[in-house]
């Protein structure tokens, strides 16, 4: 099945952020990513993770990746670059070709640059921030295929991202059936509230009967 088609992708495509960072606190399970924004409010994502690690140019330089033809449509392309906000991995020709071949978004632990093209494209990048020095001669290529670090949560090949006005979440592929099945509960929850609340009831009523203090409380605790 491919990525497109992904039955997991596409209900956590119908989720926001809160819903399933809530999923993630009450399972345990470290999946937000730190300080990773969205260049525009608007931008909305979800996939699974295509990933890259980079490390500093050597000498000779490597090079800083020749990789997008390589990911399939659908998937989320994971630029580990260790935080660096000094020079960037991402860039407008980059964006065009993604956003041409249907790549979902882009997920970068650092910097992109040509901000103006994945905005009037509407191509999803999400970074801790932009600036314009680039990458060359400075960051390589270190391997691609591999567990990654995003904003302090581990994202490996195949994962499911999903990126909204709050940010990134990452839901491991091993535990991504019962991530879903706890962010939809919590999400059923909360709506069951609002329109309790909506209809006269004292808010503090609605969340007693949906027990609301303990959609978020870890299991076992």
């Amino acid at each position: 099945m491919s990525d497109i088609q992904d039955k997991n992708v596409a209900r956590a495509a119908k989720l926001d952020t809160p819903t399933l960072s809530d999923a993630l606190d009450k399972l345990g399970i470290l999946g937000q990513c730190y300080k990773i924004k969205p260049r525009s409010s608007d931008f909305r994502m979800a996939g699974r993770a295509w990933t890259l690690k980079y490390g500093p140019a050597a000498k000779p330089c490597g090079t800083v990746g020749d990789y997008i033809d390589d990911v399939a449509p659908g998937s989320v392309v994971v630029l580990d670059n260790n935080g660096r906000e000094d020079c960037t991995v991402w860039g407008d020709i980059l964006t065009e070709i993604a956003h041409r071949r249907g790549i979902a978004g882009t997920v970068i632990n650092g910097i992109n640059r040509d901000t103006h093209l994945c905005l009037s494209l509407g191509y999803p990048v999400f970074s801790i921030d932009n600036w314009m020095r680039t990458g060359k001669d400075r960051v390589q290529v270190e391997a691609t295929g591999v567990p990654v670090n995003i904003g302090g949560a581990r994202v490996a090949p195949g994962d499911i991202l999903k990126g909204d006005t709050d940010g990134v979440v990452v839901i491991p592929k091993e535990h991504e059936d019962r991530v879903l099945e706890v962010a939809e509960a919590i999400e059923a929850a909360e709506s069951r509230i609002r329109e309790a609340a909506r209809g006269g009831m004292r808010l503090d009523e609605a969340r007693q009967l949906n027990k609301y203090h303990s959609l978020q409380t870890r299991e076992g605790a």
